[in-house]
């Protein structure tokens, strides 16, 4: 199993409950083909860096996974069909990308306590 982080970019004009159910679907979809949620952030609605399909902003959504590398190119698949995704970029990490992701949390975690 190797980690994976995905960003991705939902159209900005989803309700709040549209975000969030365009989110569990792709959590779902992970779940189900075996992978293991590590960690998610949900960045809120952003000012993207060029226009995208004419609009210039959109809710960022970042998921962070452990999963077989055959799974990679039908979740990318998934991502491509829903018309609410503007944009999707998936990355595999690294020991150090690990690291760093997990000392940038802690200290997040630190600062809201």
């Amino acid at each position: 199993m190797n980690r994976y982080e995905t960003v991705f970019i939902l159209t900005p004009v989803l309700s709040d409950d549209q975000v969030k159910e365009a989110v569990k679907k792709f959590e779902g979809f992970l779940k189900e083909n075996g992978a293991n949620i590590v960690h998610q952030e949900h960045w809120g609605l952003k000012k993207l860096a060029y226009p995208i399909q004419k609009k210039t902003t959109g809710f960022y959504h970042l998921l962070e996974f452990e999963a077989p590398g055959d799974l990679l190119s039908t979740f990318e698949v998934e991502f491509k069909r829903d018309e609410r995704v503007l944009r999707f970029l998936t990355v595999k990490m690294d020991k150090d990308h690990i690291a760093f992701a997990e000392k940038q949390r802690n200290k997040k975690a630190e600062a809201k306590a």
